[in-house]
């Protein structure tokens, strides 16, 4: 097996237990559905996991020890992230949720942003090199599997973000534009993404 089947025992609870921890990727698979719908939700979710399947290949490549070994580079990357999330966090302040002159959001652009969104988030890297390593058998191949045990996180994380978007975008039916509940969503989903780009900038 690419695998050892105790490591594999192991590892599939504790990656779930990390899946449903809520997080930065769960809050913007939330956010993506109350403003896209459930669709969204499932799209960004998406983009989120392939984000992170990147990440793994580059660590199981070995440019995350790279990455990390360079400051500047991981600074760099950081600093697009937090720009991303500010930007996002100003779209969604100024877009209403719902309504009329809510403007459709396309799950192709979720789904786009959700990727984007992870991979400018070097310490989603710096995680995977901590945690999975822990249930590598170096005796085999490393790439095999990291990529194996990063395709099991990214289905868990597909799974339970994109549940989490749909609950939202249930939400978004019941809401109209310009009500003090669909402002007070809008402020929420853009502070929390304005909280996490302060959050990666820092």
């Amino acid at each position: 097996m690419i695998v050892d089947p105790i490591l594999l025992l192991a590892f599939i609870p504790a990656g779930l237990a990390l899946n449903v921890t809520p997080g930065p990727d769960m809050m913007f698979c939330l956010a993506q559905g109350l403003r896209g719908g459930a669709r969204c939700g499932w799209a960004a979710s998406s983009g989120v996991a392939l984000g992170g399947m990147l990440h793994v290949l580059l660590a199981g490549l070995g440019l995350g020890a790279l990455v990390a070994a360079l400051p500047g580079a991981f600074d760099v990357i950081r600093w697009a992230g937090a720009a991303y999330l500010a930007w996002i966090a100003w779209k969604t302040l100024r877009t209403p949720i719902a309504g009329s002159d809510a403007p459709p959001l396309a799950p192709a652009q979720a789904f786009r942003q959700g990727f984007v969104v992870n991979i400018t988030n070097p310490k989603y890297i710096l995680f995977v090199l901590a945690f999975v390593p822990q249930f590598i058998d170096p005796a085999k191949a490393v790439l095999p599997q990291f990529l194996v045990y990063g395709l099991l996180m990214s289905i868990g994380g597909v799974t339970v973000n994109g549940l989490v978007g749909q609950f939202a975008g249930r939400l978004r039916r019941r809401l109209e534009g310009g009500t003090r509940t669909e402002r007070a969503l809008r402020y929420t989903c853009a502070t929390l993404f304005g909280g996490l780009a302060v959050r990666l900038a820092v």
